[in-house]
């Protein structure tokens, strides 16, 4: 009988925070052996899993950043693909928000020889080995307290260390909640970080129509004054329908704002769509200013004769609601968010793939807007091929590409490829960090 032999399995570093790539090598096989490799991680209750293989070396490695698998979920040299390509095992889309951030992800990798494979191989299955991979929502020295003063919702992220600190304001889109994970993430990076709900958390509204803009207002007064922000201002950034009101807010309230961060948004003010109150409609108005409605491109739009967020599909199914929407001229016009009035430095962060609404055109429409209109501060526009309407952090599943609305329940899809997505977050992450350091460095312009 051929003795059971253990395979080295090393991640490094094994544990820290969630944005740090990981490398991972296996040691010990049977040379030019088929080595499969399982990533298990518990979200919330599920098993998300991952399974690939690769073909072991002369010496018996496999470098999972080096060799691409022979098959499996991805075909790419990169040992965080483990991570990425995950889907739940029953097959049921999102739960990646974790229930709390304090909470670290325990990732189980597994590696074994398959029988019979390598060169003089014999046995079966006789090589095991297993390792853990452990990402933290909430890094060391970070500090995590809740703010629900002056009726805000949030909780905020303050970095290791002496500031005052570069400081951000962090919303969610039509899903609503906090973002805890990304506002944390910032912390960990030095970037003090306010993660602002304004509905579907306590206090709030179940939907996001007719929210008012009287209630950033109130944040960005808070922060400004009780959060000593580095360079007296804080920076605002938002994802999908935070990525509108990001705009909009820059818009509304220029000389209050030190710069932006806009994910996957859109460059007109629409109606509530699929996080509508049924009582008001997916036409009805999202935002709010002293009581009136803000005007939306969904207000009777004369070029619209149907919508998409009951989760019936049009008859057409290369019609795009928000193209048919750009024929009412007025409309546009009157819905159009005036950026322009926006001074400071502006990041915007699309995906050309995005199959929810057309982020890559709002963004180059923004940054267009700001180029004639003389914008002397920085402007930056990461916009993914293969990226879809999805803003997750770097080595989280980017699988999710089909999904159910958290709020209305249609089914629709963000678009990109996993792969796609994945390089997209991660990319996106570091270069919007360097670019919040840079915003707060800059002298602002009036």
């Amino acid at each position: 009988m051929t003795a059971e032999r253990t395979l080295d399995v090393r991640v490094v570093p094994a544990d820290a925070e969630l944005w740090r790539r990981r490398t991972i090598t296996i040691e010990g096989a049977t040379p030019d052996a088929v080595v499969t490799v399982k990533a298990t991680t518990v979200r919330n209750g599920v098993e998300w899993t991952s399974r690939v293989s690769f073909l072991a070396d002369a010496a018996g490695r496999v470098d999972l950043d080096a060799d691409a698998p022979i098959s499996g979920r991805y075909r790419v040299a990169d040992a965080m693909g483990l991570l990425w390509s995950q889907t739940a095992v029953d097959g049921r889309p999102g739960g990646l928000d974790p229930e709390s951030v304090e909470t670290p992800l325990v990732t189980t990798i597994e590696a074994w020889s398959e029988a019979g494979t390598g060169s003089g191989a014999s046995g079966a299955g006789e090589e095991h080995g297993s390792a853990q991979l452990i990402q933290r929502f909430v890094g060391d020295g970070i500090r995590r307290g809740e703010v629900r003063e002056e009726d805000l919702v949030g909780t905020l992220f303050v970095p290791d260390g002496e500031g005052p600190f570069p400081t951000i304001i962090v919303m969610n889109g039509s899903g609503g909640g906090l973002n805890e994970v990304r506002a944390a993430q910032y912390a960990s990076r030095g970037i003090q970080a306010l993660a602002l709900g304004y509905f579907r958390v306590p206090g709030r509204s179940r939907y996001i129509s007719r929210t008012p803009l009287e209630y950033f207002e109130t944040a960005i007064d808070y922060v400004t004054r009780e959060l000593a922000p580095l360079g007296g201002k804080p920076l605002v950034s938002g994802q999908s329908r935070g990525g509108e009101l990001t705009l909009l807010l820059a818009a509304r309230f220029p000389e209050r704002i030190a710069g932006i961060v806009a994910f996957v948004p859109a460059a007109y003010v629409f109606g509530a769509q699929g996080a509508a109150d049924p009582e008001e409609g997916w036409d009805g108005p999202t935002w709010t200013w002293q009581g009136e409605p803000l005007e939306h491109l969904w207000h009777d739009n004369s070029g619209v004769t149907w919508q998409p967020w009951d989760g019936v599909a049009h008859e057409d199914p290369d019609r795009d609601v928000y193209i048919d929407g750009l024929h009412d001229r007025d409309l546009v016009a009157a819905s159009r968010i005036p950026i322009e009035r926006f001074r400071g430095p502006v990041a915007c962060v699309s995906g050309l793939d995005d199959r929810a609404w057309p982020s890559s055109m709002a963004s180059r429409l923004v940054m267009r807007t700001l180029e004639r209109s003389g914008h002397e501060a920085e402007r930056l526009h990461l916009d993914f091929e293969s990226a879809g309407h999805i803003t997750p952090l770097p080595f989280m599943p980017t699988t999710n590409i089909d999904v159910l609305h958290p709020v209305s329940g249609a089914r629709y899809s963000n678009g990109g490829t996993v792969l796609g997505n994945a390089r997209a977050a991660e990319r996106s992450f570091e270069e919007v960090c360097a670019f919040i350091h840079r915003a707060t460095r800059e002298p602002q312009r009036s």
